[in-house]
Protein backbone atom coordinates (compact mmCIF):
# COMPACT_ATOMS: atom_id res chain seq x y z
CA UNK A 1 0.00 0.00 0.00
CA UNK A 2 1.45 3.39 -1.14
CA UNK A 3 1.14 6.64 1.25
CA UNK A 4 0.31 9.61 -0.13
CA UNK A 5 1.03 12.72 1.12
CA UNK A 6 -1.75 15.57 1.50
CA UNK A 7 0.51 18.22 2.38
CA UNK A 8 -0.32 21.31 0.41
CA UNK A 9 3.07 23.07 0.20
CA UNK A 10 1.94 27.01 -1.00
CA UNK A 11 4.40 29.40 -1.67
CA UNK A 12 5.71 32.15 0.80
CA UNK A 13 3.51 34.91 0.86
CA UNK A 14 4.25 38.34 -0.62
CA UNK A 15 6.53 40.95 0.95
CA UNK A 16 4.29 44.24 1.65
CA UNK A 17 6.96 47.29 1.97
CA UNK A 18 5.62 50.49 3.95
CA UNK A 19 6.62 53.71 5.82
CA UNK A 20 7.01 53.03 10.01
CA UNK A 21 5.21 54.17 12.21
CA UNK A 22 4.82 54.44 16.08
CA UNK A 23 3.63 50.97 16.48
CA UNK A 24 6.20 49.83 15.24
CA UNK A 25 9.00 50.41 17.43
CA UNK A 26 8.64 47.13 19.28
CA UNK A 27 8.86 44.69 16.38
CA UNK A 28 11.74 46.57 14.59
CA UNK A 29 13.34 46.53 18.20
CA UNK A 30 12.63 42.76 18.39
CA UNK A 31 13.90 42.12 14.53
CA UNK A 32 17.35 43.94 15.56
CA UNK A 33 17.39 41.45 18.32
CA UNK A 34 16.84 38.39 16.30
CA UNK A 35 18.80 39.40 13.31
CA UNK A 36 22.15 38.41 15.74
CA UNK A 37 24.09 40.86 13.27
CA UNK A 38 22.98 44.47 14.19
CA UNK A 39 24.00 46.36 16.64
CA UNK A 40 21.12 46.69 19.23
CA UNK A 41 20.04 49.78 20.42
CA UNK A 42 17.42 50.46 23.09
CA UNK A 43 13.91 50.20 22.49
CA UNK A 44 13.29 53.61 22.98
CA UNK A 45 15.77 54.35 20.15
CA UNK A 46 13.72 52.21 17.89
CA UNK A 47 10.40 53.86 19.33
CA UNK A 48 11.52 57.41 18.40
CA UNK A 49 12.96 56.68 14.89
CA UNK A 50 10.15 54.73 14.00
CA UNK A 51 7.88 57.96 15.10
CA UNK A 52 9.84 61.01 14.56
CA UNK A 53 11.66 59.70 11.49
CA UNK A 54 9.07 56.91 10.53
CA UNK A 55 8.61 58.28 6.97
CA UNK A 56 12.40 57.87 6.02
CA UNK A 57 11.88 54.27 6.84
CA UNK A 58 10.86 51.13 5.82
CA UNK A 59 9.04 47.52 7.03
CA UNK A 60 8.67 44.89 5.49
CA UNK A 61 5.92 42.37 5.99
CA UNK A 62 5.38 39.04 5.37
CA UNK A 63 2.00 37.49 6.04
CA UNK A 64 1.41 40.05 8.73
CA UNK A 65 5.16 39.72 10.45
CA UNK A 66 8.01 42.34 9.93
CA UNK A 67 10.35 40.27 8.57
CA UNK A 68 12.88 43.59 7.60
CA UNK A 69 13.48 47.10 8.30
CA UNK A 70 15.11 49.83 6.59
CA UNK A 71 16.02 52.55 9.61
CA UNK A 72 17.15 56.08 7.94
CA UNK A 73 17.18 59.57 7.72
CA UNK A 74 17.88 62.95 5.99
CA UNK A 75 21.08 63.87 7.19
CA UNK A 76 20.02 67.86 8.36
CA UNK A 77 23.34 69.42 5.83
CA UNK A 78 22.51 67.41 2.60
CA UNK A 79 18.86 67.09 1.90
CA UNK A 80 19.04 65.35 -1.76
CA UNK A 81 20.87 62.15 0.80
CA UNK A 82 19.11 59.23 2.32
CA UNK A 83 21.18 57.67 4.89
CA UNK A 84 20.71 54.50 6.22
CA UNK A 85 21.14 54.05 9.53
CA UNK A 86 20.70 50.13 9.87
CA UNK A 87 18.70 47.88 7.38
CA UNK A 88 18.42 44.11 8.84
CA UNK A 89 16.45 41.16 7.73
CA UNK A 90 15.19 37.87 9.25
CA UNK A 91 17.84 34.98 8.89
CA UNK A 92 15.93 32.76 7.52
CA UNK A 93 15.51 34.83 4.59
CA UNK A 94 19.05 36.10 3.85
CA UNK A 95 20.09 35.39 0.61
CA UNK A 96 17.10 35.74 -1.44
CA UNK A 97 17.55 39.47 -2.46
CA UNK A 98 15.44 41.01 0.19
CA UNK A 99 17.52 43.43 1.39
CA UNK A 100 18.36 45.23 -2.43
CA UNK A 101 14.15 44.66 -2.65
CA UNK A 102 14.29 46.74 0.67
CA UNK A 103 16.71 49.18 -0.65
CA UNK A 104 15.15 49.79 -3.48
CA UNK A 105 11.23 49.93 -2.23
CA UNK A 106 13.00 52.70 0.61
CA UNK A 107 14.48 54.75 -1.60
CA UNK A 108 10.87 55.04 -3.51
CA UNK A 109 9.11 55.75 -0.41
CA UNK A 110 7.80 59.43 -0.95
CA UNK A 111 9.84 61.09 1.87
CA UNK A 112 12.79 59.36 -0.34
CA UNK A 113 12.24 59.53 -3.72
CA UNK A 114 13.44 63.30 -4.46
CA UNK A 115 17.16 62.00 -2.72
CA UNK A 116 20.20 61.85 -5.37
CA UNK A 117 21.98 60.26 -3.23
CA UNK A 118 21.91 56.81 -0.75
CA UNK A 119 24.79 57.03 1.91
CA UNK A 120 25.89 54.60 4.67
CA UNK A 121 28.57 53.48 7.45
CA UNK A 122 29.54 50.26 7.24
CA UNK A 123 32.08 48.48 9.28
CA UNK A 124 35.32 47.29 7.85
CA UNK A 125 34.18 43.71 8.87
CA UNK A 126 30.69 43.75 7.32
CA UNK A 127 30.92 42.20 4.03
CA UNK A 128 27.81 41.51 3.61
CA UNK A 129 26.65 45.18 3.85
CA UNK A 130 29.58 46.20 1.49
CA UNK A 131 28.27 44.44 -0.98
CA UNK A 132 24.70 44.93 -0.78
CA UNK A 133 25.48 48.53 -1.24
CA UNK A 134 28.04 48.08 -4.54
CA UNK A 135 24.79 45.97 -5.71
CA UNK A 136 22.77 48.77 -5.18
CA UNK A 137 24.82 51.14 -6.97
CA UNK A 138 24.92 48.49 -10.20
CA UNK A 139 21.49 48.38 -9.98
CA UNK A 140 21.41 52.26 -10.75
CA UNK A 141 24.71 52.31 -12.90
CA UNK A 142 25.91 54.74 -10.52
CA UNK A 143 28.81 54.83 -8.25
CA UNK A 144 30.04 53.86 -5.25
CA UNK A 145 32.25 55.76 -3.26
CA UNK A 146 34.12 54.36 0.10
CA UNK A 147 35.09 57.09 2.02
CA UNK A 148 37.14 57.58 5.57
CA UNK A 149 34.25 58.64 8.03
CA UNK A 150 33.64 57.08 11.45
CA UNK A 151 37.19 55.90 13.21
CA UNK A 152 37.54 53.38 15.41
CA UNK A 153 39.49 55.64 17.83
CA UNK A 154 35.89 57.37 17.71
CA UNK A 155 33.82 54.49 19.63
CA UNK A 156 33.97 54.82 23.30
CA UNK A 157 34.87 50.91 23.09
CA UNK A 158 36.55 48.43 20.64
CA UNK A 159 34.76 49.04 17.30
CA UNK A 160 35.84 48.45 13.53
CA UNK A 161 35.99 51.87 11.43
CA UNK A 162 32.93 52.44 9.31
CA UNK A 163 33.47 54.35 6.53
CA UNK A 164 30.92 56.13 4.55
CA UNK A 165 29.33 54.10 1.37
CA UNK A 166 27.86 56.94 -1.22
CA UNK A 167 25.61 55.94 -3.84
CA UNK A 168 25.18 58.21 -6.61
CA UNK A 169 24.07 60.26 -8.09
CA UNK A 170 20.83 58.42 -8.59
CA UNK A 171 18.94 59.07 -12.12
CA UNK A 172 15.53 59.54 -10.22
CA UNK A 173 12.31 58.21 -12.03
CA UNK A 174 14.04 55.89 -13.86
CA UNK A 175 12.87 51.79 -13.94
CA UNK A 176 15.66 49.57 -12.36
CA UNK A 177 15.33 46.05 -12.17
CA UNK A 178 16.32 43.93 -8.42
Amino acid sequence: MTHTDRTTHTAPSPFVFRAAGPSDGAAVWRLVQATGALEPNSPYCYLLLVTDFGDTCLIAEQAGEVVGVVLGYHPPREPETAFVWQIGVMPVLRGRGLGLRMLQAWMALPANAHCAWVTATVAEDNPASQALFGRLAATHQTRCEVLPHFHAHQFPHEHPAEPLYRIGPLARGVPTHV
